[in-house]
């Protein structure tokens, strides 16, 4: 199955539900099995500041919530990388708010330590100069996750008034000029969005030519002025979203934490992240964050995401093997 266009993007997202599974998701089910084989990536986790500066209108951890903060440094979170690459964990994705306060030298500085641990690292840390994402790279840093969250510049504006989508896709031009993989992606049917975003989102994604896509539905979070505005995205356009991606960039690591009907059960849905891996998606994260420490990264709510036993689970439950990245 070859989609080129944006009416044959449109073609699936306005398809019955029915005819989605029994044609679309198959189809990226074995598109996924023939480059990934029976596999499913495992990726450790760990979000080492929950600060950030921005005011972005649909997370929970904008500047104006008051929610518990924290800061981790190196010291502290290198103990907690070192026993899951003992465990045999070898990928890592740090992820963090915009910490303007964290300190540079001292994110190069875990950086090392995680390189010298034997980890493959993705960072997702925000906006930042030219400069700084030549120095991560030169550190150790392999991919860079940084999400576009919605296509159409106005929409963006409105969203994201702490910046630009000028400046986003500047910061996302940088990362690919000095060579690290990109990871990109959107949000799923936030209210007000409309079929004809999506699609572009979903071409923007193939566009960047994205290493892999963080993407999961909306989801409201607490005090934020979007979850006023209209409740969950829809899991189904967010299952077509992902078949999509997969038909259309085969190699792409595609997210399968996702949730199901049931919030609280997180990201670590059973029947969501089964779902995600019969449209194709292969990604699931293990976090090393303590959970009392852990429900305060929350970007939206109920984030929990579990750990390495829920993707050994995952792995049973769907007939495929684990791959740690540790070999």
């Amino acid at each position: 199955m070859e989609l080129h266009t944006k009416q044959d993007v449109l073609d699936i997202l306005t398809m019955p539900e029915e005819t989605f599974w029994s044609q679309v998701a198959p189809a990226a089910r074995e598109t996924c099995r023939a480059q990934f084989g029976d596999t499913i990536l495992v990726t450790a986790m760990l979000a080492y500041t929950n600060i950030c500066k921005n005011q972005c209108l649909y997370c929970g951890m904008r500047a104006g919530n008051r929610i518990p903060r924290y800061r981790i440094p190196p010291d502290e979170i290198l103990p907690l990388t070192q026993k899951a690459r003992e465990d045999g964990l070898g990928r890592m994705f740090l992820l963090a708010g915009e910490d303007p306060n964290y300190g540079f030298d001292r994110l190069l500085t875990l950086i090392s330590g995680l390189r010298s641990q034997g980890f493959t690292i993705s960072l997702g840390a925000g906006e930042l100069e030219k400069s700084q994402y030549q120095a991560l790279y030169d550190a150790g840093v392999e991919e860079y996750v940084l999400k576009f969250e919605m296509s159409h510049p106005d929409s963006f504006q409105r969203l994201n008034p702490s910046t630009s989508f000028h400046k986003r896709m500047q910061c996302a031009a940088w990362v690919k000029e000095i060579g690290m993989k990109l990871a990109s992606g959107n949000i799923v049917d936030w209210p007000g969005q409309t079929l004809d975003e999506l699609a572009d989102d979903i071409l923007l994604m193939k566009e960047l030519e994205i290493s892999w896509a963080p993407n999961i539905p909306y989801l409201p979070a607490a005090n934020t002025p979007l979850a006023q505005e209209g409740g969950p995205g829809s899991f189904l356009l967010n299952n077509k979203e992902m078949a999509i991606l997969r038909l259309m960039l085969p190699t792409c690591k595609i997210t399968a934490q996702q949730p199901g009907i049931n919030p609280k059960t997180g990201l670590a849905d059973e029947t969501g992240n089964l779902n995600a891996i019969a449209c194709g998606a292969n990604l699931l994260f293990c976090d090393l964050l303590p959970d009392a420490k852990a429900k305060d990264f929350r970007p939206i709510d109920q984030r929990q995401v579990s750990g390495l036993q829920h993707c050994e689970d995952i792995a049973r439950l769907s007939g495929l093997t684990l791959d740690l990245g540790g070999n």
